[in-house]
Protein backbone atom coordinates (compact mmCIF):
# COMPACT_ATOMS: atom_id res chain seq x y z
CA UNK A 1 0.00 0.00 0.00
CA UNK A 2 2.85 2.40 0.90
CA UNK A 3 4.39 1.34 -2.38
CA UNK A 4 1.49 2.21 -4.46
CA UNK A 5 0.37 5.60 -2.50
CA UNK A 6 4.40 6.75 -3.08
CA UNK A 7 3.54 5.85 -7.16
CA UNK A 8 0.73 7.68 -7.18
CA UNK A 9 2.09 10.67 -5.78
CA UNK A 10 5.14 10.66 -8.02
CA UNK A 11 2.62 10.48 -10.92
CA UNK A 12 0.44 13.46 -9.64
CA UNK A 13 4.20 15.57 -9.42
CA UNK A 14 4.78 14.63 -12.55
CA UNK A 15 1.25 15.59 -14.10
CA UNK A 16 1.30 18.80 -12.51
CA UNK A 17 5.16 19.83 -13.21
CA UNK A 18 4.43 18.56 -17.06
CA UNK A 19 1.12 20.36 -17.20
CA UNK A 20 3.20 23.90 -16.24
CA UNK A 21 5.69 23.35 -19.12
CA UNK A 22 4.60 24.94 -22.64
CA UNK A 23 5.59 23.10 -25.87
CA UNK A 24 5.71 24.17 -29.50
CA UNK A 25 7.03 23.61 -32.96
CA UNK A 26 7.87 25.27 -35.77
CA UNK A 27 8.37 24.18 -39.57
CA UNK A 28 11.54 25.80 -40.69
CA UNK A 29 10.50 24.55 -44.56
CA UNK A 30 7.60 27.26 -44.49
CA UNK A 31 9.86 29.69 -42.46
CA UNK A 32 12.70 29.07 -45.14
CA UNK A 33 10.02 30.32 -47.80
CA UNK A 34 9.55 33.54 -47.04
CA UNK A 35 12.92 34.87 -46.71
CA UNK A 36 14.36 36.43 -49.82
CA UNK A 37 17.94 35.84 -48.23
CA UNK A 38 17.74 32.02 -48.26
CA UNK A 39 16.25 32.42 -52.26
CA UNK A 40 18.87 33.87 -53.38
CA UNK A 41 21.44 31.90 -51.73
CA UNK A 42 19.99 28.34 -53.15
CA UNK A 43 20.27 30.69 -56.96
CA UNK A 44 23.82 31.52 -55.75
CA UNK A 45 24.78 27.88 -55.24
CA UNK A 46 22.95 27.05 -57.97
CA UNK A 47 24.87 29.27 -60.51
CA UNK A 48 28.06 28.25 -58.84
CA UNK A 49 27.28 24.07 -59.28
CA UNK A 50 26.03 24.60 -62.97
CA UNK A 51 28.83 26.27 -63.81
CA UNK A 52 31.48 24.35 -61.79
CA UNK A 53 29.68 20.85 -63.22
CA UNK A 54 30.20 21.77 -67.37
CA UNK A 55 34.10 22.88 -66.67
CA UNK A 56 34.26 19.20 -65.16
CA UNK A 57 31.96 17.62 -67.68
CA UNK A 58 34.14 19.33 -70.23
CA UNK A 59 37.32 17.69 -69.09
CA UNK A 60 35.57 14.22 -69.37
CA UNK A 61 34.39 14.81 -72.44
CA UNK A 62 38.08 15.88 -73.73
CA UNK A 63 39.41 12.64 -72.14
CA UNK A 64 36.66 10.12 -73.68
CA UNK A 65 38.07 11.96 -76.72
CA UNK A 66 41.84 11.33 -76.27
CA UNK A 67 41.06 7.52 -75.76
CA UNK A 68 38.99 7.19 -78.70
CA UNK A 69 42.07 8.88 -80.82
CA UNK A 70 44.08 6.87 -78.75
CA UNK A 71 42.51 3.72 -79.31
CA UNK A 72 42.31 4.36 -83.22
CA UNK A 73 46.03 5.17 -83.61
CA UNK A 74 47.62 2.55 -81.00
CA UNK A 75 48.42 -0.17 -83.69
CA UNK A 76 50.67 2.60 -85.31
CA UNK A 77 52.33 4.15 -82.57
CA UNK A 78 55.75 2.98 -80.99
CA UNK A 79 55.97 1.74 -77.34
CA UNK A 80 57.50 4.96 -76.24
CA UNK A 81 54.51 7.23 -78.00
CA UNK A 82 51.77 4.84 -76.20
CA UNK A 83 53.41 5.42 -73.39
CA UNK A 84 53.34 9.36 -73.21
CA UNK A 85 49.22 8.87 -74.46
CA UNK A 86 48.59 7.43 -72.00
CA UNK A 87 50.52 9.28 -69.41
CA UNK A 88 48.44 12.06 -70.41
CA UNK A 89 45.30 10.62 -70.12
CA UNK A 90 45.94 9.30 -66.95
CA UNK A 91 47.14 13.10 -66.16
CA UNK A 92 44.25 14.12 -67.54
CA UNK A 93 41.72 12.08 -65.38
CA UNK A 94 43.28 12.49 -62.65
CA UNK A 95 43.06 16.74 -63.30
CA UNK A 96 39.27 16.49 -63.70
CA UNK A 97 39.08 13.62 -60.18
CA UNK A 98 40.80 16.69 -58.35
CA UNK A 99 38.18 19.41 -59.64
CA UNK A 100 35.88 17.25 -58.85
CA UNK A 101 36.91 16.73 -55.25
CA UNK A 102 38.00 20.51 -54.53
CA UNK A 103 34.34 22.02 -55.66
CA UNK A 104 32.04 19.04 -54.52
CA UNK A 105 33.70 17.08 -51.71
CA UNK A 106 32.96 16.94 -48.46
CA UNK A 107 35.24 19.84 -47.34
CA UNK A 108 34.67 21.31 -51.17
CA UNK A 109 34.18 24.49 -52.19
CA UNK A 110 30.37 24.12 -52.86
CA UNK A 111 29.90 23.15 -49.26
CA UNK A 112 32.07 25.93 -47.44
CA UNK A 113 30.19 28.47 -50.05
CA UNK A 114 26.94 26.75 -48.89
CA UNK A 115 28.08 27.26 -45.02
CA UNK A 116 28.87 30.55 -46.06
CA UNK A 117 25.74 31.43 -47.13
CA UNK A 118 23.32 29.65 -45.19
CA UNK A 119 24.58 30.22 -41.64
CA UNK A 120 23.00 33.54 -41.63
CA UNK A 121 19.77 32.44 -42.47
CA UNK A 122 20.09 29.59 -39.81
CA UNK A 123 21.04 32.36 -36.96
CA UNK A 124 18.22 34.47 -38.14
CA UNK A 125 15.65 31.61 -37.68
CA UNK A 126 17.24 30.70 -34.31
CA UNK A 127 17.36 34.02 -32.94
CA UNK A 128 13.98 34.63 -33.89
CA UNK A 129 12.65 31.25 -32.23
CA UNK A 130 14.65 31.84 -29.12
CA UNK A 131 12.93 35.52 -28.50
CA UNK A 132 9.13 33.74 -29.76
CA UNK A 133 10.20 30.81 -27.12
CA UNK A 134 11.08 33.95 -24.48
CA UNK A 135 8.34 35.70 -25.24
CA UNK A 136 5.65 32.51 -24.88
CA UNK A 137 7.22 30.73 -22.12
CA UNK A 138 8.03 27.63 -24.30
CA UNK A 139 10.04 25.41 -22.48
CA UNK A 140 10.84 23.38 -25.88
CA UNK A 141 10.70 23.99 -29.57
CA UNK A 142 10.31 21.31 -32.00
CA UNK A 143 10.75 21.25 -35.84
CA UNK A 144 8.49 19.19 -37.80
CA UNK A 145 10.31 20.07 -41.07
CA UNK A 146 11.75 17.09 -43.48
CA UNK A 147 13.16 14.07 -41.58
CA UNK A 148 11.51 14.97 -38.51
CA UNK A 149 10.16 12.17 -35.87
CA UNK A 150 6.82 14.17 -35.31
CA UNK A 151 4.47 12.02 -35.99
CA UNK A 152 1.37 14.30 -35.29
CA UNK A 153 0.87 17.86 -34.43
CA UNK A 154 -1.40 20.25 -33.20
CA UNK A 155 -1.63 23.69 -35.48
CA UNK A 156 -2.67 25.41 -32.10
CA UNK A 157 0.83 24.97 -31.04
CA UNK A 158 2.60 26.37 -34.63
CA UNK A 159 4.38 29.22 -34.14
CA UNK A 160 6.28 29.52 -37.27
CA UNK A 161 3.86 32.59 -38.23
CA UNK A 162 4.98 34.26 -34.94
CA UNK A 163 9.01 33.42 -35.91
CA UNK A 164 7.80 35.11 -39.31
CA UNK A 165 6.50 38.14 -37.89
CA UNK A 166 9.27 38.81 -35.55
CA UNK A 167 11.81 38.33 -38.76
CA UNK A 168 9.64 41.15 -40.35
CA UNK A 169 8.12 39.28 -43.17
CA UNK A 170 3.94 38.38 -43.36
CA UNK A 171 3.00 35.19 -43.36
CA UNK A 172 1.87 33.37 -46.32
CA UNK A 173 3.69 35.79 -48.44
CA UNK A 174 6.19 32.93 -50.05
CA UNK A 175 9.17 33.60 -52.41
CA UNK A 176 7.19 31.24 -54.44
CA UNK A 177 3.81 32.98 -54.64
CA UNK A 178 5.77 36.47 -55.33
CA UNK A 179 7.52 35.36 -58.16
CA UNK A 180 4.61 33.80 -59.93
CA UNK A 181 2.86 37.41 -59.50
CA UNK A 182 5.51 39.15 -60.49
CA UNK A 183 5.84 36.77 -63.14
CA UNK A 184 9.61 36.18 -62.25
CA UNK A 185 9.62 32.52 -63.04
CA UNK A 186 10.17 30.00 -60.64
CA UNK A 187 12.17 29.49 -57.69
CA UNK A 188 15.58 27.43 -57.79
CA UNK A 189 15.08 23.98 -57.97
CA UNK A 190 16.60 23.09 -54.48
CA UNK A 191 13.56 25.67 -52.96
CA UNK A 192 10.43 23.95 -54.72
CA UNK A 193 8.24 20.97 -53.64
CA UNK A 194 6.77 19.47 -50.62
CA UNK A 195 4.47 22.21 -48.76
CA UNK A 196 2.64 24.50 -51.13
CA UNK A 197 2.58 28.34 -49.94
CA UNK A 198 0.38 28.85 -46.59
CA UNK A 199 -0.34 25.28 -46.61
CA UNK A 200 1.87 23.85 -43.60
CA UNK A 201 0.12 20.51 -44.04
CA UNK A 202 3.38 18.42 -44.64
CA UNK A 203 7.04 19.04 -44.72
CA UNK A 204 9.11 19.49 -48.41
CA UNK A 205 11.37 21.27 -49.95
CA UNK A 206 15.24 22.32 -48.74
CA UNK A 207 16.24 23.72 -46.05
CA UNK A 208 19.69 23.78 -44.29
CA UNK A 209 21.33 21.96 -41.85
CA UNK A 210 19.39 21.34 -38.44
CA UNK A 211 19.12 24.48 -36.40
CA UNK A 212 22.30 25.02 -34.77
CA UNK A 213 22.88 27.39 -31.66
CA UNK A 214 25.86 29.52 -31.42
Amino acid sequence: MKNSILTFVFLAILTIAGSAQKFAYVDTDYILRHMPEFSEAQAELNRLSASWQTEIEAKYESIRQLEQAFQAEKVLLTEEMRGRRESEIKDKRREAQEMQKQKFGVEGELFKKRTELIKPVQDKIYESIQEVASDGAYMVVFDKSNQSNMLYTNPKHDVSDKVIKKMGYTPGETIESEDKEGGKGEAPKETQGGTKPGDRGGAGGTQPDRMQKK
